[in-house]
């Protein structure tokens, strides 16, 4: 086949999705359904609650309601055309949406990111520095940092974006997945993409390997500190909140390394959609979970909002 720049010849692209058997389409769009309502609940519920308790307006808590903000988004930009598709013949995407999911997912990624070192190293300041916590982390600090995480993950997605839609392929623009991804489009290339591969190699190294070294060194501090505080009580609820966070550190940031950081030799489509599934899908479900069951404050504020308003 010849050569094809894709940026100027395709117009649409066609994802071959979670599975081609109807019945099969037919359960996935039921699950699929229900953890899409899942995810908006969960996470609407912890912003309406973060907005509407005063307990709940410390800096942990407006990070939190960021991270719901961020889950929903980034669920929203590829769920909903993941259940069209479930229900469509012909999967097929045009060439300006998948450009725009691209970018969208990937800056919402981004953001996620950076967003979870920052929440490690709230933890730290309050649990190791408990006395200059509120001049360190005020809430306008909180709010600039949230405002420089969104504007940073989707400049930055730009020329990541702009570098995957402009690679040769082969002439097919059939798409083994369910979503419009970097390493996805990328494998429908032909050509040599060694400057390319080391360019995304080193932005995710950046994106990805930085703050998981901080939320390293940052929960070894943690632990440290907990260990030398004299009552039991004060560990059991420090380690329970730092805890809660290092259940989704790990799901989150495993899945996208094993999704963005591994050679496109060793792809396998089935198994980067199951990669892909779990932090799409199961990442946004288990975070309102992980907080709300383990969280007083939280516990807390939904009882007296129950009490409030049923």
């Amino acid at each position: 086949m010849g050569h094809v720049q894709i940026g100027k010849t395709v117009t649409e692209f066609i994802l071959l999705g979670l599975s081609d058997h109807p019945k099969t389409q037919c359960i996935l769009f039921v699950f699929l359904l229900i953890a899409y309502v899942m995810i908006l609940f969960g996470n609407f519920s912890i912003i309406f609650l973060c907005l509407t308790d005063n307990n709940l307006k410390t800096p942990m808590y407006v990070f939190l309601s960021s991270l719901s903000l961020l889950d929903i988004c980034f669920a929203t930009s590829t769920v909903p055309r993941m259940l069209k598709d479930l229900l469509s013949v012909k999967k097929t995407i045009s060439f300006e949406e998948c450009a725009v999911q691209m970018f969208v997912s990937l800056s919402l990624g981004v953001c996620e990111c950076i967003l979870l070192a920052v929440m490690a190293y709230d933890r730290y300041i309050a649990i190791c520095n408990p006395l200059r916590y509120t001049s360190i982390i005020s809430r306008s600090v909180c709010i600039r940092i949230i405002l420089g995480n969104w504007i940073f993950g989707f400049v930055q997605s730009i020329p990541v974006v702009l570098f995957t839609l402009n690679v040769d392929v082969c002439g097919h623009n059939t798409i083994n997945h369910f979503v419009c991804e970097v390493p996805e489009v990328l494998s429908l290339a032909c050509a040599n993409l060694f400057i390319i591969e080391c360019f995304l190699f080193f932005a995710g190294s950046f994106i990805l390997m930085i703050p998981v070294a901080f939320i390293v060194i940052s929960y070894i501090k943690i632990i440290i500190t907990i260990l030398n505080i004299a009552s039991s009580a004060g560990r059991q609820k420090a380690f329970s909140t730092c805890g809660s966070h290092m259940m989704v550190v790990t799901l989150f940031y495993g899945t996208i390394i094993a999704a963005y950081m591994k050679p496109r030799s060793i792809s396998s489509p089935e198994t980067d959609k199951i990669i892909a599934v779990f932090y799409i899908i199961v990442t946004p479900i288990l975070n309102p979970l992980i907080y709300t069951l383990r969280n007083k404050d939280i516990k807390v504020a939904i009882f007296k909002c129950k009490s409030q308003y049923f």
